[in-house]
């Protein structure tokens, strides 16, 4: 915990604490979706396949994830502030090697080192922010750090592929730089002499094996199940049984050991282990949809990755404006209720979007993005003041990394099975279509009439159908995803209300 007899900061003090942490937390966060874009051209230009290209992602997301959990005892062995300042340092360091990589390998080796000490950046910044704030502006603190931590992802794509058009790749990777130096330059100036206590904790090696071989298969499993045929490949296979059996028996080594290296007994606390269902739950359900959208206009409307980008990007504006006004006024309702707005302005828009058509115009498309960034901001700012609410200072870093590792899970999980579904729902509708398109059927043959009356071959004509046909199918098949994902959001709107008032954090000021 923060040293007690250091007042919280207050003005440009204040201000500029909260934009070197929001600039390092916005950095971090972005280089999980920024490289996602330019796979294609990293790989074209390395010499190696699109599959092999796409283990510079997931190397990174699954070193990330391995580390957010261990970000507790991290922080208690060597201080919240030179943890999250070594973190930073080192993340611009591999950033650079990043950029420099001249082989898949080298790329992919530096990716998983910038992982891995990314994971202690996104939860010291929420703790570092919460104990060096007044007691009575923590919730805006929170509300600042949840809009860049949603936001980020959303805007990744588009500069990733701006940036991979203009300029070169390897300038992903450069732009961390500036970024990265203002940020660590920012916050050690302010914060290295209010260092939280630190204490010797005994190292848990099996519990630190077994998390690093059971997170690490999971999200390779996750990461690249849909290129592999889920399980009908050996690889996948072998990984979710590994993944299985690491993760059951770190469960059981955890609860059992005196010196955890995950606590897990954060989920004895009522509150959190709601809160953590309802952040894994809508943050499954909202970035679904975020991944698969994309695809479907670019595969039906022949939008450009560029143009795909703004589609979903609009969903970003009315967070980043109304999550400090959540964060000011929420004291003032029921925390659960805000959260249940949010929630449900989610399964609205879901259900709207679930009736999207082929013929749909880009404004169509992105008013049901814009309502949803309303309830980013109803749903994201409060549920981190209800996963924290009542925690001593010293279970604040802890409990945010381990909420942070089952939000990077979610994303995973939602990217696996939000592409998987679009795909299987879309090959179920074209065979139903398909049964209906026989040249006996009176709208099939009069369609088919009026292309050759305009002098295309009969193959041509088919083909045109079979198009249409996959249009169509593909259309049907978003409609089902979302169908799902307001079902999702109703559910949690339901779960929100077994957490227990009061949701006041209790972390100290620096």
């Amino acid at each position: 915990m923060a040293d007690d007899t250091k007042p919280p900061f207050a003005g440009g003090m204040l201000v500029l604490l909260t934009a070197g942490v929001a600039l390092a937390t916005f950095m971090e966060v972005l280089d999980i979706s920024i490289v996602n874009v330019a796979v294609y051209t990293i790989s074209g230009n390395l010499g190696v396949s699109r599959v092999e290209g796409t283990m510079a992602i997931s190397a990174y997301s699954m070193a990330s994830a391995v580390m957010q959990p261990l970000t507790g005892s991290i922080a208690r062995r060597f201080g919240e502030v030179r943890t999250f300042g070594a973190s930073v340092l080192l993340f611009v360091v591999f950033s650079s090697l990043c950029g420099l990589s001249r082989s898949m390998t080298m790329l992919i080796v530096f990716r998983l080192c910038q992982g891995a000490v990314s994971g202690p950046m996104v939860p010291l910044s929420q703790t570092l922010l919460l104990n060096n704030y007044p007691p009575q502006k923590r919730a805006i603190a929170l509300a600042l750090w949840a809009m860049v931590v949603v936001v980020a992802p959303i805007f990744g794509p588009i500069m990733g592929g701006w940036i991979t058009d203009n300029y070169n790749w390897s300038w992903i990777f450069f732009i961390n730089i500036p970024v990265g130096a203002f940020a660590l330059l920012i916050t050690w100036s302010l914060l290295r002499k209010r260092e939280s206590k630190t204490s010797v904790v005994k190292v848990d090696g099996l519990g630190l094996f077994l998390l690093a071989v059971g997170v690490g298969c999971l999200q390779f499993m996750l990461d690249n199940g849909n290129d592999y045929d889920w399980f009908s490949s050996n690889i996948i296979l072998t990984l979710a049984l590994i993944a299985g059996v690491c993760l059951t028996f770190l469960i059981a080594w955890e609860l059992m050991h005196d010196h955890p290296i995950v606590d897990l007994y954060l989920f004895k606390r009522r509150n959190f282990a709601v809160g953590v269902v309802c952040l894994f739950t809508g943050m499954f359900a909202f970035f679904g949809g975020t991944v698969v959208l994309p695809n479907w206009v670019q595969e039906v409307m022949s939008y450009t990755a560029t143009w795909a980008g703004f589609v979903v990007a609009p969903v970003g504006i009315p967070a980043i404006f109304m999550s400090p006004l959540v964060g000011r006024y929420q004291h003032k309702f029921d925390m659960r209720l805000i959260i249940t707005c949010g929630f449900a302005i989610f399964a609205a828009c879901s259900f709207w979007m679930a009736h999207f058509n082929a013929d749909a115009s880009y404004f169509k498309l992105v008013l049901p993005r814009m309502v949803m960034g309303c309830g980013i901001a109803l749903f994201f700012v409060p549920v981190n003041q209800v996963i924290l609410s009542g925690l001593p200072p010293e279970k604040v870093a802890s409990a945010s990394g381990l909420s942070n590792f089952f939000r990077t899970i979610a994303m995973s999980v939602a990217t696996a099975a939000s592409t998987t579904l679009y795909a299987h729902r879309g090959i179920y509708h074209h065979a139903r279509l398909a049964e209906h398109t026989h040249m006996d059927a009176r709208a099939t043959s009069e369609w088919l009439s009026r292309l050759q009356q305009l002098g295309l071959p009969d193959r041509a004509t088919y083909a045109a159908l079979n198009q249409l046909v996959n249009k169509q199918a593909s259309t049907l098949a978003i409609n089902d995803v979302f169908w799902g994902f307001s079902l999702i959001f109703g559910f949690a709107m339901v779960a929100i209300w077994f957490a227990k008032p009061p949701f006041e954090t209790t972390a100290k000021a620096g």
